[in-house]
């Protein structure tokens, strides 16, 4: 398998289809790609985004709470 190179996101863009979503995620070096997304594919990513980020502040109010 090929070495990716990982860019840093620059922007993103999300449409809806008529058969689900458009997502546009451009990286800092210009290189964009686009997918196609099923409503359930995009609820399973704000999941993911929404457990990662609480699983973020649960671990900054642990180290808030035991100063």
């Amino acid at each position: 398998m090929a070495d990716i190179q990982v860019q840093s996101l620059s922007q993103f863009t999300l449409s809806e289809t008529p058969d689900g979503y458009l997502l546009e995620v451009e990286g800092d070096g210009g290189g964009t790609i686009a997918v196609s997304a099923t409503p359930e594919q995009i609820d399973a990513i704000v999941d993911a985004l929404d457990g990662l980020l609480s699983e973020g502040e649960a671990a900054a109010d642990e180290v808030d709470g035991a100063s």
